[in-house]
């Protein structure tokens, strides 16, 4: 299957293989675009997002490479999100509509999804340059799947393991502490911070499946529910900004205020939800999980 690593195999060829797997899709994406173009870049950035993280996993044995990769796959995918940034905010209007708690909320939320579309609309005016940049990205994506053939791991799979299991806990204690800022201040950065390093987890429990298919199928599905409470939230900060930054688009205050209402509520609301989700999934200490990796993985290999 995709994106997984077998430990008893060589880890630089897994590794090898899980990244040029995800970078070779989204080329093919951004190529062909079977469901269309926006669709395209959407599927794409998350085919980067998980070559990122695993990169993040290994980031102590090769940190230019990490350093380097990161900055050229985030530089991509940026290069390709207005568009679809711009439709993410219809979706997340629409969402709030339809979770309207009176008549005059539904209809002021009605009237603002029309107004974003308006002005998505007429952002298509830079339609010619995404697709100028969509005609270039494949290649871009090219030169990083060569790259990465350039990684190799030294030493045997007890370095390996002792390498991905750091990987694993460092994660897991920016989670934590990403979770005690949230309880702390409830800052947009902290949410947006938690959701990345919740990404990350994710990943690796989808790349590491072989490892104990069950329980980390178990864990991949826990985790994805929280990274789906902290999308969410982290819309509705994006379409906040949105009004602070563009308020010429939002010239019935009636409406402006129906929005920012309705914003504030379900804010808070999912922010109480995906706390509660994400102590959940981050219950387990940090070293006793990354110890159990380890274990796990001279299992597989002894």
């Amino acid at each position: 299957m995709p994106f997984q690593i077998r430990p008893d195999r060589s880890f630089t060829e897994e590794f090898r293989k899980a990244i040029g797997e995800q970078l070779w899709l989204a080329i093919h994406t951004l190529e062909e675009m079977p469901e269309g173009k926006h669709e395209a870049i959407h599927d794409f950035r998350k085919n980067l997002k998980r070559v990122r993280s695993l990169y993040r996993l290994v980031a102590e044995e090769i940190p230019e490479i990490q350093e380097q990769e990161n900055a050229r796959l985030r530089e991509i995918a940026q290069s390709l999100s207005t568009i679809r940034d711009a439709a993410a905010l219809i979706e997340t209007a629409a969402h709030l509509k339809a979770k309207a708690r009176n008549g005059d909320e539904k209809r002021a939320l009605g009237r603002i999804i029309e107004v974003l579309k308006v002005r998505r609309d007429h952002m298509a005016a830079a339609e010619s340059t995404i697709d100028r940049k969509l005609t270039e990205a494949p290649d871009c994506l090219k030169e990083a799947a060569a790259a990465v053939e350039d990684v190799n791991f030294n030493g045997g799979p007890r370095r390996h393991a002792r390498l991905v299991a750091k990987g694993w806990r460092r994660t897991a204690l920016k989670a934590r502490e990403a979770i005690v800022q949230c309880r702390n201040g409830e800052s947009a950065e902290a949410f947006h911070t938690l959701r990345k390093r919740a990404q990350d987890y994710r990943a690796y429990h989808a790349a590491l499946r072989p490892l104990w298919p069950a329980a980390m199928d178990a864990k991949y599905e826990v985790t994805s529910s929280l990274v789906d409470l902290l999308g969410r939230i982290h819309d509705l900060d994006v379409l906040c900004e949105l009004v602070e930054a563009e308020p010429r688009h939002f010239t019935n205050a009636d409406d402006l205020a129906h929005l920012l209402d309705a914003i504030i509520f379900h804010q808070q609301k999912g922010r109480q939800a995906a706390l509660e989700r994400a102590e959940e999934v981050f219950a387990d200490d940090p070293q006793e999980e990354a110890d159990r990796i380890e274990l796990l993985w001279h299992a597989q290999v002894s």
